[in-house]
């Protein structure tokens, strides 16, 4: 595929991407996967783009990955600062299960599984984030598991070949799922010098995005980020990003989503979190995550799992 076909109707001339200056669009990438899409002669070519990204790729992000202390810096740098990268899909949270650490992924480029730009995004963040782990790690580090909301493809030997590891389809969440020896796996070049400049770097470069760009993704962060123990209503968010409720509405609309939504969303990575990893009681975690009683907890839990919170956090035969 010519370079020019791939970057046709994006506004992206083949030399832009030679300047170092150069910002891409969520629109331009888009307007590129779905070139990828309609022009590809096989339905890999999101694994085969992804798989080539190297660590090398990643500028000064790929080096606080490689300089983090420890396995626990490593997730705690990439969910802060992945959208650095401005990832087509990525990680919005680190929970641990036991001897398991599970990345639940949003995709920014579309919010229909049915969109064959929403699996393209997919596959290619997970292409991408295995040759991270291998680049990390070395050439054996692979997935527990995966799972993706997309309904399971005709041909399956892709998945097979790349990840090596049991692939499941058409569920309510995309997430990846890490286990021994990686989830504690010893960093290869620690430097906790570096790794503090660089998270200082990528601070500031989180700073410096505009915030009209992937609204969504900005609400999600705010709640996880600066308001623990407070959900405020969309009024309030809109006067911590600095636009009006109207536009924020709007802009969540373009995406594909609502603050309603978002919420709701939130608050259930935080439960998995809290049921994963503490002892909080079923009404603590309520009281946490803003709901009146434990019982409107309860019920909102069952609806995003299908199970209770006590049957969620009893051990598994």
């Amino acid at each position: 595929m010519a370079p020019g076909q791939a970057l046709t109707g994006s506004g992206i001339a083949e030399d832009d991407l030679r300047q170092p200056s150069m910002r891409i669009s969520y629109e331009q990438a888009a307007a590129v996967f779905r070139n990828a899409v309609r022009l590809a002669p096989g339905p890999t070519v999101a694994f085969r783009a992804g798989i080539r990204m190297h660590l090398t790729a990643y500028g000064m992000y790929g080096y606080g990955l490689l300089s983090s202390p420890t396995h626990a810096d490593l997730m705690d740098f990439v969910i802060k600062y992945n959208r650095v990268m401005g990832p087509v899909a990525g990680p919005v949270a680190y929970l641990r299960e036991g001897a398991v650490g599970v990345l639940p992924y949003e995709v920014l480029l579309s919010p229909d599984p049915d969109d064959p730009l929403y699996r393209f995004a997919l596959e290619f963040a997970m292409a991408a984030h295995l040759r991270l782990g291998r680049d990390l790690y070395g050439p054996s580090f692979g997935f527990a598991s995966l799972q993706v909301r997309f309904r399971e493809p005709e041909d399956l030997s892709a998945y097979r070949t790349l990840f090596r590891c049991p692939a499941i389809f058409a569920q309510d969440r995309d997430e990846l799922s890490i286990g021994a020896p990686w989830i504690d796996h010893p960093s290869r070049l620690p430097d906790s010098v570096t790794h503090a400049m660089v998270s200082e770097m990528c601070q500031q470069v989180l700073a410096d995005l505009p915030r009209s760009s992937g609204v969504s993704s900005v609400v999600r962060r705010t709640l996880i980020d600066h308001m623990p123990w407070r959900f405020p209503t969309i009024e309030p968010m809109a006067a911590e990003l600095s636009i009006h409720p109207r536009t924020l509405r709007r802009r969540l609309e373009a995406e594909g989503t609502n603050y309603r939504g978002i919420l709701a969303d939130v608050r259930r990575v935080l439960a998995i979190e809290y049921l994963r990893t503490t002892r909080m009681t079923t009404e603590e975690i309520a009281e946490r995550l803003g709901y009146s009683d434990a019982s409107n907890f309860r019920h909102a839990f069952s609806r995003w799992t299908g199970r209770s919170p006590q049957d969620y956090r009893a051990p598994r035969p």
